[in-house]
């Protein structure tokens, strides 16, 4: 059983879409758990797809064309998951780049990994205000919120989501995560958030905070 767990991970790693779906037929042919095939076929897969990117031995190119040979499988199992009930998620994390910057790839980039690492992901898109990223707290009750910025103008922003989020207890219920090409660990400890230096880093810094 573990050789096939193995070829998946391997397919996922390669970005083998079609053999990551043939794959998975045959485990599902052979009453392979579902759980199982997830956890130690696709999201282990993109484990190690996470270790790579971060040691510079993978490329954001090629973290996408993995992303989605293990897309193409959650897409197979999700259904068949769904019906018998199984609760596979890690937690919600809610996702967005601050209000006043448009830059979307590297946010695109960190939810793949976290989805890819086993969570469910709200994305809200790019210039989202203080206002959106409280009515997602109250409203989807998330595990984790994400903020992402690619300029230095934009920065403040992520402050102001502190603030606004602070004003309804958010540091009881939720943690909050904070990334970008400007953003530091400084920053991130002065606004009192966690601070990930890369899609990788974000999802192996989420799987910590649930």
């Amino acid at each position: 059983m573990e050789k096939i767990f193995e070829d998946i991970r391997d397919a996922v790693i390669n970005g083998e879409q079609e053999d990551v779906v043939s794959l998975i037929k045959g485990a599902l042919a052979q009453n392979i758990p579902l759980g199982e095939i997830l956890n130690k076929g696709l999201i282990a897969g993109m484990d190690v797809v996470a270790v790579q990117f971060r040691n510079a031995e993978m490329y954001v190119p090629d973290v996408m064309i993995s992303a989605r040979a293990m897309q193409a499988g959650s897409d197979l199992l999700k259904p068949l998951i769904a019906s018998e009930g199984e609760i596979t998620s890690k937690g919600k994390i809610v996702i967005g780049t601050v209000k006043g910057d448009l830059h979307d790839i590297g946010k695109k980039l960190v939810t793949m990994m976290l989805e890819g690492a086993g969570f469910e992901v709200i994305d809200l898109g790019t210039d989202v205000s203080s206002e959106k990223f409280v009515e997602a707290f109250k409203e989807i009750n998330p595990d984790i919120i994400g903020m992402s910025a690619l300029l230095t103008t934009t920065m403040p922003a992520m402050k102001e989501v502190m603030d606004a989020l602070a004003e309804h207890g958010y540091d009881k219920k939720v943690k909050v995560m904070v990334g970008g090409a400007v953003v530091t660990a400084d920053f991130a400890k002065d606004i009192k958030a966690y601070y990930a230096d890369d899609a990788g880093s974000a999802a192996e810094l989420a799987k910590t905070l649930v």
